[in-house]
């Protein structure tokens, strides 16, 4: 049905952090296997993000990790985060949207 991935990260340097996002999306280009993603502020703990990826399926994600790309950008973000992401790799049971 489809596979979502939620990435829980922390940085006190959001605008590098998107600016760095948004770079990827244009190198990556035809490649990208990315449906949609969303970036979430916590309200209630300061400097804490989660970025919403949305795949049509779980291969596609995997293929977007592995993707040269991506692991160079990866590089480039992980400098920017205090301290390592958390990865939540979800299948999509219902959507109703």
């Amino acid at each position: 049905m489809g596979f979502v991935q939620i990435i829980e990260f922390r940085t006190s340097n959001i605008d590098a952090m998107e600016k760095v996002g948004n770079e990827w999306a244009a190198a990556i280009g035809a490649s990208r296997t990315v449906q949609r993603r969303v970036l979430c502020k916590d309200r209630d703990t300061a400097g804490r993000y989660f970025n919403i990826v949305f795949f049509d399926s779980y291969e596609q994600a995997m293929a977007n990790s592995n993707h040269p790309m991506t692991q160079e950008f990866s590089k480039k973000m992980m400098a920017l985060a205090d301290g390592a992401p958390t990865f939540y790799n979800l299948d999509v049971v219902d959507d109703q949207g």
